[in-house]
């Protein structure tokens, strides 16, 4: 079964930056960023991103470099970005809310890291041994005297135009590179299919290490539109809900969890900043309508919900479907719609065969968003970009192991993962991770982690841990532990102190088995190893 998206024809030089500097020439004094009160037009913009990639490339981190970005959302972090990529160069986001032991593990994860992007703020925890750091408010000086237009950089679509982490299969962070096409396209289909324009402001409020903040960065600045930067690390409702309030912003992007929040925010209030929206676009966890329904029903809302799916590998979105089209009675599973411009979806079964229409498959996607694949790897992981043959000619495609069918209407519906990664408030783990960082606390002697479902449907990690001494650790030990080293949508939910960890005949950890023998011990809805 194939969903093929329609196809539309990108300009010669689908080069993301370029979008940016045409609007920069076109409308110099539009306001282009607005964080902390302050505002930057785009001339101004412009210029500072060009004398930071005039500084790259006088070091020699041009074409084909690796620059890390470690910012809080500010007017720095764009300059970092744009930059960035007019010198020829790929940007990786390193995530400052995330514990300095994990930002130091990534920073390892990354092969050739030319230099790193910091602040006064963020410069110890990204301080490393083989990579520089370099502070753009230290720079000011030298970089007044660079050049203030653009240097003459060859870059075309096939270069990488930035790479995020996302947990691989083996548990091991995975860097994938996403090249300049794939995001062009996304950006240009989401101009044209929903007429985002000069007036599509729009506010971020999604982690920097997630890969739907990198569309939501750069989307309004593709568009000549203005975009707001919340001056908060970690996302603050309050905040969030204050801006949207006082100014006309037209756009969000955002996890399912987060649209959530903000419309529990807005319902108490009775305020109506939500529904003045153009569109949220949202996604990257099971959807619950429920928790949307009373809201979108109220008088006078005219925001449009975008349900959509994708994965980083494919440059964050490959389908899209508008909520107002939503049937409890008819869909057991909220669709996440049809393919974005240039993106076909394939449903292929263990032997990369098509499935039947109506049936389920593994959820491949194909067309301009693939990915350049994981940098560095060499592992398995590899392996879920693939080649096979259809219509007689050799097709590129990522295998994102989500299982999926499409329904009656053509539209894709996602019923969950294939493998053992879930997702815990819209972010995509792999429980081997916890369960190695358990095992390096004291008082440890072995760990697994289960996933468990509350009564509301939401993913929680349930951690089984086997005590190295007589004594079972503290819980609160644990939990402060883990918070040293992973984000804390790692950290499980529940300790449970068992004596052994059972295995399949297989030898493998048995989850399902550890689950059923303890069920006592917790109470949940439903569970899934």
């Amino acid at each position: 079964m194939i969903l093929k998206g329609k196809r539309v024809a990108l300009p010669p030089s689908t080069v993301v930056h370029r979008q940016f500097e045409a609007h920069a020439a076109a409308t110099p004094d539009a306001v282009a960023v607005v964080c902390a009160g302050r505002q930057t037009t785009y001339a101004e913009l412009d210029v500072r991103a060009n004398r930071f990639a005039h500084y790259l490339a006088a070091r020699g981190h041009g074409r084909g470099a690796k620059i890390g970005v470690c910012l809080d959302y500010s007017l720095d972090m764009l300059v970092a970005i744009l930059g960035t990529l007019k010198a020829g160069a790929a940007y990786v986001p390193f995530d400052p809310a995330y514990p300095a032991a994990r930002l130091q593990l990534l920073l390892g994860q990354v092969p050739d890291l030319a230099l790193t992007v910091v602040s006064p703020a963020t410069a110890a925890m990204a301080e490393s041994a083989d990579v520089e750091t370099v502070d753009l408010q230290q720079l000011s000086g030298p970089l007044a005297d660079l050049p203030a237009t653009a240097p003459e950089v060859p870059v075309t679509g096939d270069d990488i135009c930035y790479a995020v982490f996302t947990s691989g299969s083996t548990g091991t962070p995975k860097l994938t590179a996403v090249r300049h096409e794939g995001w062009f396209n996304l950006m240009n289909w989401l101009r044209l299919e929903y007429g985002l324009h000069s007036g599509s402001h729009n506010l971020v409020v999604s982690a920097f290490g997630f890969d739907l903040s990198q569309r939501a960065l750069m989307t309004p600045l593709f568009c000549g539109a203005t975009q707001y930067l919340l001056a908060s690390r970690n996302f603050d409702a309050m905040m969030a809900y204050r801006i949207l309030t006082e100014h006309e912003i037209r756009v969000v992007h955002c996890a399912s969890s987060t649209l959530y929040v903000l419309v529990d925010w807005e319902s108490a209030r009775g305020g109506d900043a939500l529904t003045r929206l153009d569109y949220v676009l949202f996604g990257g966890e099971p959807l619950k309508p429920e928790r949307l329904a009373d809201w979108a029903k109220r008088e006078g809302n005219g925001c449009t919900l975008l349900h959509q799916y994708g994965v980083a590998e494919c440059t964050d979105v490959a389908t899209s479907y508008d909520l107002a089209g939503y049937r409890p009675g008819e869909h057991d599973i909220a669709p996440v719609g049809k393919p974005a411009y240039n993106t076909d979806i394939h449903l292929l079964d263990e032997q990369l065969r098509g499935v039947a229409a109506g049936e389920y498959g593994e959820v491949c996607i194909a067309g301009a968003g693939v990915g350049a694949g994981y940098v560095g790897a060499t592992g398995p992981e590899n392996e879920k970009f693939t080649t096979i043959t259809a219509d007689g000619a050799p097709l590129r495609l990522y295998r994102t192991g989500d299982r999926g069918r499409v329904n009656e209407a053509g539209e894709l519906v996602v019923a969950g993962r294939i493998d053992a990664q879930v997702k815990v408030r819209g972010m995509r783990i792999d429980p081997t991770d916890v369960e190695r960082a358990l095992g390096r606390l004291a008082g440890v002697r072995e760990a697994a982690v289960a996933v468990t479902y509350t009564g509301s449907g939401d993913a929680e990690l349930l951690a089984f841990v086997v005590p190295a001494g007589a004594n079972a650790p503290d819980e609160n030990d644990l939990r402060a532990g883990l918070l040293k080293t992973l984000p804390r949508n790692m950290v499980p939910a529940r300790f449970i102190s068992v004596s052994s960890i059972p295995l399949s005949p297989h030898g493998k950890v048995d989850r399902p088995a550890l689950l059923d023998m303890h069920r006592d011990r917790y109470a949940v809805s439903g569970t899934t190893a």
